[in-house]
């Protein structure tokens, strides 16, 4: 197991917590914590027993409130793109994970927090969540897929208002617009909610959730044709051991043990 400085790595069985461990500091993404959630990521991809992922912020004022802005402060036009690359890299290692991975937001989720959460496949918010990309407060846009996600998200109109005035949203309002799945009233509800919305989805064949992840990230990606994606995730399954169970188990009227396979 790794030694993680900026973030903990909390496995509970099959739900791995993964935690941005920086209360101090609002929990900001500097270089090294943006490593530490990519080597996370690598020991997620790797490990089979890890059926799904909770990412969430120490300390009950933030989930991340951004990134660090001292380090954004000595950049240059040459690493700032590297800089924003690197972020992008690691944030769809977790859009693309095959594993569920959910936010579960408490208090500031902005700039970069913003960003993490919406590259995470699901969002659990509780009712004091704050969302929003300031970026051009500092005269900057944001740089790991913020406009991309978004509008993804929300549609380009608010996307355009969200990140053109860097206001803030709350979370019953990310609710309505789409970039939340559910709000609850405290942190506890909201791991409650993020645990039993996992369980559902690891009663579930493996390689079926893992397809469903490719299928619908291609729906926004132009250089794929989503519909060949999801017929040719469709005729995959069909290869599975987990495919003979499922369609056994429904016939003979019992529940399906998948395996994975």
């Amino acid at each position: 197991m790794t030694n993680y400085k900026n973030v903990l790595f909390e496995n509970n069985g099959e739900i791995v917590h993964l935690t941005i461990n920086r209360p101090d500091k609002l929990n900001a993404l500097n270089i090294d914590t943006i490593a530490e959630i990519k080597t996370a990521f690598e020991e997620i991809y790797d490990d089979s027993t890890i059926k799904g992922v909770i990412v969430k912020g120490a300390g009950e004022k933030a989930f991340v409130a951004g990134a660090d802005i001292s380090e954004i402060a000595e950049l240059t036009e040459v690493n700032a793109r590297k800089f924003a690359e690197a972020g992008q890299e690691v944030f769809a290692s977790i859009e693309n994970c095959h594993k569920p991975v959910i936010a579960l937001v408490n208090g500031f989720a902005l700039g970069g927090g913003c960003e993490l959460a919406m590259a995470c496949h699901m969002r659990v918010a509780t009712a004091t969540a704050r969302f929003g990309q300031p970026e051009v407060n500092l005269g900057v846009i944001p740089g790991y897929g913020g406009t991309q996600r978004l509008t993804q998200l929300v549609g380009k109109a608010k996307s355009f208002e969200l990140c053109m005035t860097g206001d803030m949203i709350k979370a019953d309002e990310a609710l309505q617009l789409g970039l939340v799945n559910h709000v609850m009233e405290s942190i506890e509800a909201a791991q409650a909610k993020s645990e039993e919305i996992l369980g559902k989805i690891m009663a579930k064949a493996p390689v079926a959730i893992g397809l469903v992840i490719d299928c619908i990230n291609a729906v926004n990606n132009e250089q794929e044709n989503g519909y060949q994606t999801e017929a040719n995730g469709f005729a995959a399954c069909t290869k599975t051991s987990d495919f003979e169970e499922g369609t056994t188990a429904f016939l003979e009227r019992r529940k399906a043990a998948f395996k994975g396979e």
